[in-house]
């Protein structure tokens, strides 16, 4: 037994040193490219346009990966993906030693960084279930977040030091050791991979096709992961709402940073306290609680807004953002079988990916017109709206369960 536990420990030491490390590189490395690249004078267009062409490509690959996850060693494609960054920021380093026009490269390592970190994630997710018994993702829940805030939070704090005193030269170079020392620690974990059903019997191409099917087979099911996956697209809206009304306010830069750092530290609060709150509530309860929250919070700082205030509700929003993120993971866990947990994930990827675009056009639309400052509202309208069609499906789920209990 003593064993076991030792094991246990070991396989969960190893797997978080692992996303420390790919986090830290990552996180660093994402935030430096395109500030390199706008250090050239006249490149706001093309750094916007990587971005989209960095969106557009992990949409159009999901659906691919999503089925190899479900066919292959999730052990392997973390490897994988890991290795890829780690020659990618090799590369670079040489890039920026012997090249002298290196923006078309910058732009390709965006691109690689961006789709294997949004590969390596999803694997990540899928590879916990099979790794770990149910027992242990509550728990490992609040590591992870721990682990994913602190890194965030020390890339943050890195990038504030060294934005401004590093080269390309010597980002590359601590991206390929993080990179690297990430994939040493993915090869030490210690994997435990289950049977799955699908594997044999069924083709690549037929696993892919069946990826709509997993959805109309639990259509309210994927309903609820879908509204609860509205806080990702929401997060990334305000990171692109927030900094735009500071500049229309005339707001320095540092209150940004400080927005970014508020919610850090709200969402590495949560990791201290999620194991408990998954212990003393279902999932959906800490979902549903969570969305309504967020919507309040939105309606709330829509008609207060100053800076002071858009940086306190950060924090709130931190705190309610991961609580929900965490049990929905936590929730599909327990709920969705191994063989189709790469699959599920992609849907849902899928649909995060089309709605931060969506969100990304009304930014567009409303600063084209100065209203900025609706963008708080119309964030707020569409969270409410999310939190009470979960309220009902959750209502109609629970309905159709003791309807099916008394039957039997």
């Amino acid at each position: 037994m003593q064993a076991i536990k030792s094991h246990m420990t070991k396989k969960t030491r190893h797997y978080l040193c692992a996303l420390f490390f790919d986090g830290l590189s990552t996180g660093l490395f994402l935030m430096a490219l395109p500030w390199l690249m706008l250090s050239g004078e006249g490149n706001g267009l093309f750094v916007a346009s990587v971005a989209i062409v960095c969106t557009a490509a992990s949409f159009l690959v999901t659906p691919f990966f999503a089925t190899l996850i479900d066919r292959h060693s999730r052990k392997l494609i973390l490897l994988s993906m890991q290795g890829l960054q780690a020659l990618t920021a090799v590369i670079t380093l040489l890039v920026s030693i012997y090249v002298e026009n290196q923006l078309i490269w910058l732009a390709a390592a965006q691109l690689i960084f961006w789709v294997s970190s949004d590969v390596a994630w999803t694997a990540s997710n899928a590879f916990v279930q099979e790794n770990f018994q149910p027992e242990e993702y509550a728990q490992l829940a609040g590591r992870q977040e721990v682990v994913l805030q602190g890194t965030t939070l020390a890339a943050g704090a890195l990038g504030i030091l060294l934005l401004q005193r590093w080269s390309l030269t010597e980002f590359a170079l601590f991206a390929s050791i993080a990179s690297s020392l990430g994939w040493l620690f993915f090869l030490l974990t210690p994997y435990n991979r289950q049977p799955r059903s699908l594997q044999s019997k069924a083709s690549f191409k037929a696993e892919l096709v069946q990826s709509a099917s997993l959805v109309k087979a639990q259509p309210r099911f994927f309903a609820l992961l879908m509204l609860s996956t509205l806080s990702y697209p929401l997060l990334t809206y305000l990171a692109k709402l927030v900094p735009i009304w500071f500049a229309e306010q005339g707001v320095s830069g540092s209150w940004f940073s400080a927005y970014y750092l508020s919610f850090g530290l709200g969402s590495l609060l949560v990791g201290f306290v999620i194991q408990k709150l998954l212990a003393r509530f279902q999932q959906t309860q800490i979902m549903l609680a969570a969305l309504f929250a967020i919507s309040l919070l939105l309606l709330t700082v829509a008609n207060i807004l100053t800076p002071i205030f858009v940086v306190g509700f950060a924090a709130l929003f931190g705190v309610f953002n991961a609580a929900n993120r965490i049990a929905r993971i936590n929730w599909m866990h327990h709920q969705i079988e191994v063989s189709k947990r790469g699959r599920s994930e992609g849907v849902l990827t899928l649909f995060s990916i089309a709605t931060q675009n969506l969100s990304y056009v009304v930014i567009a639309l409303l600063s084209a017109q100065k209203i900025t400052h609706y963008g708080f509202y119309i964030a707020a309208v569409v969270m409410l709206f999310a939190a009470l069609a979960f309220y009902g499906l959750v209502k109609g789920r629970t309905a159709l369960n003791d309807s099916l209990t008394v039957k039997t």
